[in-house]
């Protein structure tokens, strides 16, 4: 019988250094079978690299490594590769073992639990069904100790509470990378902070982490002040953003409230007979107006008579299943996208930010400075020069990095850039798909405080609920078969809503044991299935739009010559017309692309 109270493996004064840098110095880890471990750090702090350390995929430069005999360590990466197998069944089968190899029956089992297209092809699978696959990988192989690096990325909510529900009835070990602190909250029992190196350890969960956190960093101010030792610019300014931040999140959730009372009072006089009386004051602060709008592709409808006014000032997250339509939405709600039946008109003088992970570029060879500051060392944010040093510094980068390539970043840390570029140029409406995503918790922090100070429309899709709980007003929920519900409110409100309409529609008879998850196929509908022409098509238009691109930029450029007018306007207006006519084709390729990726997305 396993010795549940004895360490399965530990790591004893390890040590690894990259060149003269030191990620771990004199770190000691012990691992229990029931552990169920959050690990959190800044982004770059080496957390992925403590992982690979765990599962034996990276060697120490010094210090023990110890593990019972025996014991199984399975690690899932961010991104896993899925390269060499056809189906994504194919891939799952693959973590059987030699003597498992023919029960198959493991891998239906995690493909019905998952909601997983097993037939589903790996080349031409979404990020969502890859992560899940992923996982279903990784369990399958029945590991001691399931080492899990952002689980969450790409997952829907319905998903992600899927898998908080796998992790707490666990048998082995779990730890977890994740910037979903509901997600660390429902599922940690433990918390291992890796700060500057070391490694500060909690036996309890990620709900008490921020209290934990601050008395870590008072004591070390003490003790350096006691020492009389100079306070690192980089410390002294972490700890100090830290514990102003907590101080401020009070303030920030009474003006959520207030912001929540305010939309509330604007969907009640937009439905009510006063109309008329009201519109002129409405008009003045109107961002965009969706009034009956209906999208479908093919015979799938995702935006079914929806109608909406978003006035200055709203910041509006967007929920729902994979696939469920959000991208069309904003699409439709930024007129990115013309739909079927309705009509959508914005503001003018709109000057929108967007954020979307796939499409901004970062020139790795360039440095941060250059990123930002292309000439000189300022730069206007927001009606004020700012040094670029001082504007980085605002989302946790130390002014060494600055002269650092884009190249050398960790994936949260070029989100984090992004952020930061977006943010630097004027803007009063921003939308932010999965701006989430790799971000560590401190820059969380710092993002719910920008959008909070941000007197601008906000349009976020994410599925991380504790970010929607302290920056959305509303929320428009998105079923999947059309129907969009308008939830004034926190996402915990809304999901108590949807399972009572859930309980309501279950006959008593097929109630399942498990009442807390809202299933997925009550969300996501039966679609369409995508052709093979459409598929061909889809693998060919990033490159066709690419080539577009790439023939309006040097249109772009022979316009900009400021000789060109005036020696020949009859050319000039040539390629006028004709970058015109680019940009417009530009954007029904990219329509068709959004299009047929959705039905990818559904298959």
């Amino acid at each position: 019988m396993a010795d549940f109270s004895a360490p399965i493996f530990s790591l004893k004064n390890i040590s690894l250094h990259f060149g003269l840098n030191p990620l771990f110095d004199d770190l000691t880890l012990h691992i229990k079978y029931g552990d169920k471990i959050c690990l959190i750090g800044r982004n770059g702090s080496g957390k992925s690299t403590l992982l690979k350390v765990i599962s034996g995929q990276m060697d120490v430069d010094s210090g023990e490594v110890f593990s019972q005999p025996a014991i199984k360590v399975v690690y899932m990466d961010q991104e896993s590769n899925l390269s060499g197998f056809k189906t994504l069944k194919e891939y799952i089968c693959s973590g059987l073992s030699k003597e498992d190899a023919h029960a198959e029956y493991k891998a239906d089992i995690l493909i019905d639990k998952l909601d997983i297209n097993a037939l589903q092809e790996v080349e031409t699978a979404s990020g969502g069904e890859k992560k899940k696959a992923s996982l279903a990988h990784a369990l399958i192989q029945e590991p001691d100790i399931l080492l899990l690096d952002e689980p969450t990325n790409h997952l829907d909510i319905v998903t992600i509470e899927m898998l908080e529900d796998i992790i707490q009835n666990f048998s082995g070990a779990v730890i977890v990378i994740s910037h979903d602190r509901r997600f660390l909250t429902n599922i940690s029992t433990s918390t291992i902070w890796l700060d500057r190196g070391s490694l500060h350890v909690n036996d309890k969960g990620y709900a008490f982490f921020n209290e934990w956190q601050e008395e870590i960093i008072n004591q070390e101010i003490i003790e350096q002040k006691n020492l009389n030792k100079r306070i690192q610019e980089e410390t002294e300014w972490l700890h100090k953003g830290v514990t102003a931040r907590r101080k401020r999140n009070m303030g920030r959730l009474r003006r959520l409230q207030q912001l929540r009372l305010e939309r509330k009072n604007q969907i009640k006089q937009t439905g009510s007979v006063k109309l008329e009386v009201d519109k002129g004051a409405i008009q003045s602060k109107l961002i965009s107006e969706a009034k009956h709008v209906s999208k479908s592709f093919g015979e799938r409808c995702l935006v079914k008579d929806f109608s909406i006014r978003i006035l200055r000032g709203n910041k509006i997250g967007i929920v729902g299943p994979n696939g469920a339509g959000k991208s069309t939405l904003i699409k439709l709600l930024t007129k990115r996208l013309e739909p079927d039946s309705g009509f959508v008109r914005i503001a003018k003088n709109l000057e929108e930010g967007y954020f979307d992970q796939n499409r901004i570029e970062l020139d790795p060879k360039k440095t941060l400075w250059k990123t930002l500051c292309p000439e000189g060392d300022h730069i206007f944010v927001r009606g004020h020069y700012r040094h670029v040093v001082s504007y980085l510094k605002d989302f946790l980068f130390t002014s060494a990095q600055a002269n650092s390539p884009v190249g050398i970043l960790s994936g949260g840390e070029k989100n984090r850039l992004m952020l930061a570029l977006i943010l630097s140029k004027p803007s009063n409406f921003l939308v932010l798909d999965e701006p989430t995503n790799d971000l560590d918790i401190d820059t969380l922090d710092l993002l719910q405080e920008v959008l909070d100070e941000y007197d601008g429309t906000v349009l976020i899709v994410s599925h991380d609920r504790d970010f929607l709980d302290k920056v959305a007003v509303s929320l428009l929920y998105m079923k999947g078969d059309g129907s969009i519900l308008e939830h004034v409110g926190t996402y915990s409100d809304l999901l108590g809503i949807l399972k009572q309409k859930e309980h309501k529609k279950i006959p008593v008879k097929e109630k399942v044991k498990d009442e807390g998850i809202v299933k997925s196929v009550q969300l996501q509908p039966k679609v369409k299935k995508i052709t093979f022409t459409q598929k061909h098509q889809l693998e060919k238009l990033p490159s066709q739009i690419e080539a577009m691109e790439k023939e309006a930029k040097l249109l772009e450029n022979k316009l900009n010559d400021p000789v060109l007018y005036q020696e020949d306007p009859k050319k000039f207006n040539e390629y006028a017309l004709k970058l015109t006519d680019l940009k417009n084709k530009i954007e029904e390729a990219e329509n068709l692309w959004l299009e047929l990726q959705l039905l990818l997305e559904e298959n």
